[in-house]
C-alpha cells in the first residue's frame, strides 16, 4: 500500500470523527446540541465544560453565537455558567471566540 493512501485513508477516518475534546476533556461526556440552527458539541467534566461549534458561520452570524454557546453547556451538564474557564484548562482562544468555549460551571 503507498505512502499517500495510507495518509488518504487516515485522514478520512480523523475528518468522520467531528469535533474532539481538549486534552483537558478526554473522558468528559459528550452531547452534540443544535440551537437556532447552530450545531454544537459540548464535553462535561464534574462542574467544567467545553463547547465547540460546528459548521460555517460568516462573520455577520457569529454575534449570536457566545450566548448560544453559554446555552448550550448549561442544557448538556443541568448547571448555570458561572463564567469562563481559568486555570490550567482555560480556553486559549481569544476572548469572543465563536468556535470554541470553556466554562466554569455552577452545579449547586
Amino acid at each position: 500500500m503507498s505512502r499517500c493512501l495510507i495518509l488518504c485513508v487516515l485522514s478520512l477516518g480523523l475528518w468522520g470523527c467531528g469535533a474532539s475534546p481538549a486534552p483537558q476533556f478526554f473522558g468528559a461526556a459528550r452531547y452534540d446540541i443544535t440551537l437556532e440552527g447552530i450545531a454544537f458539541t459540548v464535553f462535561v467534566s464534574a462542574d467544567r465544560a467545553e463547547v465547540i461549534r460546528r459548521g460555517y458561520l460568516r462573520r455577520e452570524e457569529r454575534d449570536r453565537v457566545p450566548p448560544l454557546m453559554e446555552r448550550a453547556a448549561e442544557q448538556a451538564s443541568g448547571c448555570k455558567v458561572a463564567g469562563p474557564l481559568g486555570g490550567w484548562a482555560r480556553s486559549p482562544s481569544l476572548p469572543g471566540d465563536t468556535g470554541e468555549g470553556r466554562y466554569q460551571l455552577d452545579c449547586g
